[in-house]
């Protein structure tokens, strides 16, 4: 079963996240609130996916920070990360930070949307 990270969603968005993914593919999905928690979890655990949103619900911190921390280390940067965000400069912007193009959250209905989180899933080694 492939493990999916999410990092920074309010309670309600990762609900609709969890739904969406669960809904579509045979994961767990681990509900993450910081940055500093998301990288410890790497450290202890296996994690197939990282989905960050744009400004943690937490702290309301960006959500690019983590990206950056998972690139920089050696350990982390083969991990697919995905920002979580409605606005196409956002994406971009993690895009050139080394993410793979995320989604929206009114776009977990979208067919596209599993057709992209299948072609990353799929990928990975079980």
């Amino acid at each position: 079963m492939k493990k999916v990270m999410s990092v920074g969603q309010c309670n309600p968005d990762h609900f609709a996240l969890s739904e969406f993914l669960k809904r579509n593919f045979e994961c767990e999905v681990i509900r993450i609130d910081s940055t500093e928690e998301a990288l410890e979890k790497l450290k202890s655990e296996k994690v197939d996916l990282v989905l960050v949103n744009r400004k943690l619900d937490i702290d309301y911190t960006d959500g690019t920070i983590l990206i950056d921390k998972m690139k920089e280390d050696q350990n982390f940067n083969i991990i697919p990360i995905m920002l979580v965000s409605n606005y196409p400069e956002y994406q971009q912007e993690a895009v050139s930070k080394g993410a793979l193009w995320g989604i929206g959250k009114q776009d977990y209905h979208k067919t596209e949307s599993v057709e992209k989180f299948k072609d990353v899933l799929e990928k990975i080694p079980s």
